[in-house]
């Protein structure tokens, strides 16, 4: 069942790391009505509250969801997305400090890799990958495959002590470029 344009009010992108949820919500400003959509698949529906204001808990994968309804004046409303208790704006600040994210074409697939700097997990697609850690004279490598193609990321010191420790993509030894998401 598609969402009625009229009724959408708001609509995020969250990047988790098993890939980008399109988050979008309906609010009856009359009869209360909320509906919660997560990529075109609705997943919350409350058709009548009494109280037009107020809070909704749910799930974005492993995330934890809250949307706030403000009134602002009249019939005015504002509409806030918490992700793991963070404003959405905050938790994406924060994601670019935790997470690493590239998108690339293998066998003519997009392929979105995402590594999880504060547990060294590296997504693919979605999905957790095994991987093999190794000390090299620069840094680190953690090396893993995607459809049998060697990959690994590479861990350097940048030298500078606010940059930290850069990390690099690289598919069958081509450096791949970061995605900026």
């Amino acid at each position: 069942m598609a969402a009625i344009a009229s009724d959408i009010v708001a609509t995020w992108t969250v990047s988790l790391p098993d890939g980008q949820h399109v988050i979008k919500f309906e609010h009856g400003t009359t009869t209360g009505k909320r509906v919660i959509w997560i990529n075109n698949q609705e997943i919350l529906r409350k058709n009548w509250m009494f109280k037009l204001v107020g809070k909704i808990d749910f799930q974005v994968s492993s995330a934890k969801a809250v949307i706030t309804i403000d009134a602002i004046s009249g019939f005015a409303y504002e509409y806030t997305l918490f992700i793991n208790g963070k404003p959405l704006q905050k938790f994406k600040e924060n994601r670019k400090k935790t997470a690493k994210v590239w998108t690339l074409l293998v066998d003519g697939i997009d392929t979105r890799v995402v590594l999880e700097k504060d547990t060294m997990d590296v997504w693919v697609n979605g999905v957790v990958l095994e991987t093999a850690g190794e000390f090299v004279e620069y840094g680190t490598e953690t090396h893993f495959e995607i459809n049998n193609h060697p990959c690994y990321i590479s861990a350097v010191s940048s030298g500078k002590q606010r940059e930290g420790i850069i990390h690099t993509l690289f598919f069958e030894r081509n450096m791949i470029p970061e995605n900026g998401e």
